[in-house]
């Protein structure tokens, strides 16, 4: 065959021959039409506690180099506490518009009316996965699987009171975490970077650190049990210098596992594309050097919500501080600018591409307010000036710790403010329903499995909750066969569902019997092994938790049960009761049996 003698076969073979000439031989990675995007999301670190932020306590060098190589936003604003943070980031809209009131029983939950960050990229041909802490709804269609995720690995409530091997999920399946929870997540990240290599993916890496319960493990806490901490600082005299260490340690965790990612990435020639974002989710989780910020988690002052913002994208993002504020309403349109997606949600964008700011293109950068709010209260910024939650203006230039209100401010200057906080109480406040019903679906057609926990359960009798604070919490106290468990659920489509939960019982408890019930819908069951585990992790704990202690709960197949669709209470009972108590009660999970 004479390929020459053909001229317009030739330079296509020409081309096909160089093409992969230089694809086996260069180095340099090939480009995808779409880049990559993780985005790492820490739990209650403030601003300070970073190195690059200047505290003196901690070393922070992976993500201080994503900074320095990248951009790092001065003044960038999240919500005081987690779940409106991740609502926002998913949606580019104000929280209160999607519905979010509380950080649990249901008011944590995004609305379904509201379009993701990860729909729009999966959509897009993009692979989709979470890791870590969802908390905005744990029932499907809550749950991130049906929220634009392809993978989920990691827990949807709030916050976790156990980090050594946990009780997790994946896709909906309980499951056991292996190893410290933020190495882990870790490990699970990598392992997705190595499977889409050649897919444009978006990785949400949500660690649940420092936040609360402080348990850390002996490696990250030798280095800094015995540190000298001075607490001269502002609000020193209400620091507790052992949470404070805890806190350090778990940030210096989070960094070296940051380390692992961009390493793996480098290894690998994605780092060129691939946008990494690194923030947290609202302020420290106690009072520690802060840069004289004033306030910490839920507080709408400058403490509460100020974050680190750090966008990294090998020689495409300047390398610069930036010092135009911006808030979690732009993460959404900065990231589909990025990326090239034209399509943007059905509902209006509150938020702006941050990306003439990061690509350097930002000739004249308009003069914008960022909100803030939470249970009420409200502060407004604009690049000057912040009007604080008691209508108290501040010039953050001259005060960045808000140390005295201006007495006698310019009209003009006060007037602009208070009347931009104003229209947004009543415009977008006024779209938040705290009186909502609460209930939990059940039985989703799109999922196979519904988890009911105690935390959005409802104790009667002498049953108790383990801890005030209930997303990890479990039911104890079970020691009368009137007392019962109850779910308010909306069971979405009749269907037979095998019912499985997760307890502990003492050996007097064996042969107890229980059962579960919806309408005229009843399984009975019995207890025929006991299981009665120490809490776990205990040794673990660096500062007194306020958090209920965990320990392992075993599964126990009760059967199969019927399910009426409509809106219903699905309760535990007990029937009879062996020695002084049932059981303490942790999960029910119910899986749609196809028949």
């Amino acid at each position: 065959m004479h390929l020459h003698r053909n001229p317009n076969i030739l330079p296509t073979y020409i081309l096909l021959f160089l093409l992969l000439f230089f694809l086996g031989c260069s180095e340099k990675p090939v480009i995808l039409t779409n880049p990559n995007i993780i985005l790492v999301l820490a739990d209650d670190q403030g601003w300070g506690d970073l190195a690059i932020n200047g505290n003196p306590y901690i070393q922070t060098p992976n993500i201080d180099l994503l900074a320095k190589e990248g951009a790092q936003f001065s003044r960038f604003y999240v919500s005081p506490v987690c779940s409106p943070t991740r609502a926002e980031i998913l949606t580019g809209r104000f929280h209160p518009r999607g519905g979010i009131y509380d950080t649990s029983a249901g008011g944590e939950r995004l609305d379904l009316d509201e379009t993701t960050l990860a729909e729009i990229l999966q959509e897009n041909g993009y692979a989709t996965a979470v890791f870590g802490k969802w908390h905005n709804g744990s029932q499907p269609p809550y749950h991130p699987n049906n929220r634009g995720f392809d993978e989920f690995y990691g827990f949807a409530s709030g916050h976790w009171g156990n980090y050594m091997s946990p009780m997790l999920e994946h896709n909906g399946e309980v499951v056991k975490g292996k190893g410290f929870i933020i190495d882990d997540l870790t490990d699970h990240s990598l392992q997705y970077i190595q499977e889409h290599q050649t897919d444009p993916f978006f990785i949400l890496l949500a660690y649940n650190t420092p936040h609360s319960p402080m348990q850390v493990p002996d490696y990250w806490w030798d280095k800094y049990k015995d540190i000298a901490i001075d607490s001269t600082h502002r609000n020193g005299d209400k620091e507790n210098q052992d949470k404070t260490r805890a806190a350090l340690a778990l940030s210096e965790n989070i960094d070296w596992n940051v380390g692992r990612i961009v390493s793996e990435l480098d290894s690998l020639k994605m780092l060129e594309n691939t946008i990494i974002i690194y923030m947290s989710d609202n302020g420290p989780n106690g009072w520690r050097w802060n840069e004289g910020l004033k306030g910490i988690k839920g507080s709408t002052d400058e403490g509460g919500v100020r974050s680190p913002f750090i966008v990294n994208w090998k020689d495409k993002i300047l390398s610069q501080t930036i010092d135009q504020i911006a808030s979690t309403i732009d993460i959404l349109p900065t990231l589909l600018d990025l990326v090239g997606i034209q399509k943007i949600p059905e509902k209006p964008i509150d938020g702006k591409s941050l990306k003439p700011l990061l690509l350097g293109e930002s000739k004249d950068w308009e003069n914008r307010f960022v909100f803030s709010h939470w249970n009420g209260n409200v502060s407004v910024r604009n690049q000057q000036f912040i009007l604080d939650q008691n209508d108290q203006l501040y010039d953050l230039t001259l005060d960045p710790g808000q140390e005295k209100p201006l007495e006698n401010p310019a009209d003009s200057i006060y007037s602009a403010l208070l009347s931009e906080k104003r229209n947004w109480e009543n415009s977008v406040l006024k779209e938040l329903d705290r009186d909502r019903e609460e209930v939990f679906p059940v039985g989703f057609p799109a999922a196979k499995i519904t988890q009911l926990p105690a935390r959005d359960g409802i104790a009667h009798g002498t049953i108790q909750r383990s801890n005030r604070f209930p997303n990890s919490s479990f039911f104890t106290s079970w020691t009368q066969e009137s007392d019962s468990i109850t779910w308010n659920t909306d069971v979405l489509a009749s269907g037979d569902f095998k019912a499985t939960i997760y307890y502990t019982a003492k050996p007097t408890s064996v042969g107890s019997t229980f059962y579960l019930k919806q309408g005229n819908n009843r399984l009975e069951s019995k207890i025929e092994e006991a299981y009665d585990p120490p809490f776990i992790g205990v040794e673990f704990d660096r500062f007194p938790r306020q958090e209920s202690y965990e320990k392992e709960f075993k599964a126990l197949e009760m059967g199969i049960i019927h399910l009426d669709k409509g809106r219903s209470t699905i309760s535990l009972h007990g029937s009879e009761i062996k020695g002084p108590e049932l059981m303490d009660f942790r999960l029910l999970v119910l899986e749609r049996i196809n028949r």
